[in-house]
C-alpha cells in the first residue's frame, strides 16, 4: 500500500490568461510561485517520503520551489504530463473544453485521449507499487492525470470527472494498492 498524496502544479501564466497550455511547458505566475511556497510549507513535514513531479515546466517549477532546500528527493517523470492537445496545445481553454468529451477514446489531432493520460498514469502507479510500497508519496501534476486518478483509483468515469467543474483544494490523498490499478 502507497499514501499517494496529489497536488495540482501552481498557478501558470498561461492559466491566468485562459490558455491551455497542454505538452507546451508553461511558467509560474507571481501568484503560482506563491502558491507553490505554500505547498511546500504544507508538505515538507507531512512524511513525504519523495515527490513526483510532471517534466513539464511548470509542474517542475512548482516542486524547485516548494522543495527547495529540502531533504526529500524529487524526480521528474513523462508519464505525469497532462494531456497533448495536439494542435491545440497552447490555444484557448475554451476551444480545449468544447471538446474534451468527445476526446475520452479519440486522440486530439496530432494529440493523444484522455485514456492515453489514463493508460501513462496506471504504468506509473504500477512502478510506484513495485519501488515505493510502505510509503507516503506526492505527486505534482495536471488535470488530466487528477482526472485519471479519480477514474482508477475512486471509480469516477472519465466522462464525469472531465465533466466536473474544477474545485481547487490543498491536495487529494489516495490508498493506492495494487488491485485498484489492475
Amino acid at each position: 500500500m502507497i499514501e499517494l498524496v496529489y497536488e495540482t502544479h501552481s498557478i501558470s501564466v498561461d492559466n491566468e490568461r485562459g490558455v491551455a497550455t497542454g505538452w507546451l511547458p508553461g511558467e509560474l505566475s507571481e501568484a503560482g510561485r506563491q502558491l507553490a511556497r505554500a505547498l511546500g510549507e504544507r508538505r515538507r513535514d507531512d512524511g513525504i517520503a519523495v515527490v513526483f513531479s510532471s517534466d513539464l515546466r511548470r509542474a517542475v517549477e512548482t516542486a524547485e520551489i516548494a522543495f527547495a532546500g529540502s531533504p526529500i528527493p524529487v524526480h521528474e517523470d513523462v508519464r505525469l504530463r497532462e494531456c497533448n492537445y495536439g494542435e491545440l496545445n497552447g490555444a484557448a481553454v475554451e476551444q480545449v473544453v468544447a471538446t474534451r468529451l468527445d476526446r475520452i477514446k479519440i486522440p486530439f489531432p496530432d494529440g493523444e485521449s484522455y485514456l492515453d493520460v489514463v493508460r501513462r498514469t496506471r504504468e506509473f502507479l504500477g512502478d510506484l507499487l513495485r519501488d515505493h510500497e510502505g510509503s507516503r508519496i506526492l505527486v505534482i501534476a495536471h488535470s488530466a492525470n487528477r482526472w485519471a486518478l479519480q477514474h482508477l483509483l475512486e471509480g469516477v468515469s472519465l466522462a464525469d470527472a472531465i465533466s466536473a467543474p474544477f474545485i481547487w483544494q490543498a491536495g487529494w490523498e489516495y490508498t493506492l494498492e495494487r488491485a485498484a490499478i489492475l
